[in-house]
C-alpha cells in the first residue's frame, strides 16, 4: 500500500519508471532534432525549463498541455501523444506509485479517504516508523532508514504548496487502534491537529457508528493537477490502480463527495480529536 509499503519495492526514494525515462528520451531527441535548447523551448510551450529537463530525465510525469504544446512546436506528428497514451498503460504497482508521487508535486487538489492507517503525508516518525518495523516481509535497518527519508521529503508538501487543496477524510478507528502505543497516539493526534491549522489543509474524522457510508469499498485518492485533468488511486494489499479513465473518475468524486459530508465537520472533528487525545 501506498502509506505503509509501496516505496519498499526498491528499497529508497522511489526513482524514475521506465515507461517515464523512455518517453524522456524520445521527447529529448523530438526537441534537438528541432534544434532547441530547454532554454529556448521553454517560451515556446510555455513551460519552464525545469519542468522540461524533469521529464526528459523521468523524473515528471508531463501534461496533457504539455504534449499539445510540444506536439506542434517539435512537430512531432502525433508521435508524442501516442507515446504519452502509453504512461498510463504499463502494470505494476511500484512504478504507478512513484509516478502518483510525480503528481503529487504538481497537483493543485489532492483528497484522500483512508480507512486502513493514517495517510502518509499526516504520519509522524514514531508513527511511520511503527508501520516499517511491522512490515512483511521484514525491513532491514537500511531500508527502514531509507523509507522514512522518502516518507518525510514527501510530507514537505503540505508547507511547501501553500496554494495547493489538501483534504484528508480519516475514520475515527485509526486513531482509536493506538498503533505503536499510547504515546505515539498521543503525538500523532497532536500532529494531525497541527496540519490541520494550516490554510489549505482540512481534515475530516469519519465516525465510529455511521448507518450510511460512501466508502466501504476502500480507500481512495483523487488529485487535479494544474491543467484541471483529474486522476485517481486506489490499493490493496498487494496491487494498486492508478485510473485515469474520466467515467470511473467520476464515481469515485460522486462518493468523496457524499463522504465529505457523512463525515463530521472540520470543527467537528478537531474536537473529537481533542477529546481523544485528552482520554490517552
Amino acid at each position: 500500500m501506498e502509506d505503509a509499503s509501496t516505496d519498499t519495492y526498491d528499497g529508497g526514494k522511489p526513482e524514475p519508471s521506465g515507461s517515464l525515462r523512455t518517453f524522456g528520451a524520445v521527447y529529448q531527441g523530438f526537441r534537438e532534432n528541432a534544434g532547441f535548447t530547454q532554454e529556448a523551448l521553454a517560451p515556446a510551450i510555455r513551460y519552464s525549463a525545469h519542468y522540461i529537463g524533469s521529464v526528459e530525465q523521468g523524473r515528471r510525469l508531463p501534461s496533457k498541455t504539455f504534449i499539445d504544446r510540444s506536439e506542434e512546436t517539435l512537430n512531432a506528428n502525433g508521435v508524442l501523444r501516442k507515446a504519452a497514451k502509453r504512461l498510463s498503460k504499463q502494470p505494476g504497482l511500484a512504478r504507478w506509485f512513484r509516478e502518483w508521487a510525480e503528481l503529487e508535486k504538481q497537483a493543485i487538489s489532492l483528497y484522500t479517504y483512508e480507512c486502513r492507517l493514517v495517510p502518509g503525508l499526516l504520519q509522524t516518525e514514531a508513527y511511520a516508523r511503527t508501520l516499517f518495523t511491522e512490515q512483511l516481509p521484514h525491513l532491514d535497518d537500511d531500508q527502514i532508514e531509507a523509507q522514512w527519508t522518502a516518507r518525510s521529503e514527501r510530507q514537505w508538501l503540505l508547507r511547501e504548496r501553500p496554494n495547493t487543496a489538501y483534504r484528508f477524510i480519516l475514520e475515527e478507528h485509526l486513531f482509536l487502534r493506538h498503533t505503536g502505543g499510547v504515546e505515539v497516539t498521543r503525538e500523532l493526534i497532536g500532529h494531525v491537529l497541527d496540519l490541520a491549522e494550516l490554510r489549505n489543509t482540512q481534515v475530516q474524522v469519519m465516525p465510529l457508528v455511521r448507518e450510511k457510508h460512501a466508502g466501504l469499498d476502500g480507500p481512495m485518492q483523487l488529485l487535479e493537477t494544474p491543467d484541471n485533468q483529474w486522476f485517481a488511486y486506489c490499493e490493496g494489499q498487494r496491487g494498486g490502480l492508478f485510473i485515469s479513465d474520466p467515467k470511473e473518475l467520476s464515481v469515485l468524486q460522486m462518493r468523496y463527495v457524499k463522504l465529505l459530508s457523512q463525515a463530521l465537520t472540520p470543527e467537528d472533528s478537531r474536537s473529537l480529536l481533542e477529546q481523544m487525545r485528552g482520554a490517552l
